[in-house]
């Protein structure tokens, strides 16, 4: 019998692993997010696919539905919300987000979003610039600002 129990240990720390895995993933668009995406207030949409989100910070894509042009904004690269909307929205790690930067700026293919300071700051931002899309800590204060769904 306890030949069988490190396995049933295995399976079941796996299982645990993956149950924590996914709710973390679902954390970032759900209501204990630690990361909130937010819009100009006068988009005219209330929700977004990730893989469109992701397009719009890797400026694959440079206008909303509307034809606005997207201005998105980044947190700096140690902040927290910056790791897990990275993670979680683009697929990528924040550094492997740097050497893509790096490369399109290298070719004369474009610049990477501004790099903001702090949540206060990417709030600012955002309510200052229609097509604006950022996120922000789930600690935020979201004055002047919509939620942006993501799907």
């Amino acid at each position: 019998m306890a030949s069988s129990s490190p396995g049933l240990h295995t399976s079941r720390r796996a299982l645990l692993l993956g149950a924590a895995a996914l709710a973390s993933s679902l954390r970032a668009f759900g209501g204990d997010a630690r990361f909130r995406v937010i819009v100009h207030p006068s988009a005219p949409f209330g929700a977004v696919s990730r893989e469109l989100l992701a397009d719009a910070f890797l400026k694959k894509v440079t206008r909303w539905d509307d034809g606005e042009a997207i201005h998105p904004v980044d947190l700096r690269p140690d902040a927290a919300a910056r790791r897990s909307f990275s993670d979680s929205v683009l697929k990528r790690t924040v550094s492997t987000v740097k050497i893509y930067w790096q490369q399109r700026i290298f070719s004369g293919r474009g610049v990477p979003p501004p790099e903001l300071d702090d949540d206060q700051a990417v709030l600012d931002y955002v309510a200052s610039h229609r097509g604006g899309v950022g996120y922000v800590s789930d600690a935020a204060k979201l004055d002047g600002v919509k939620v942006l769904n993501v799907r």
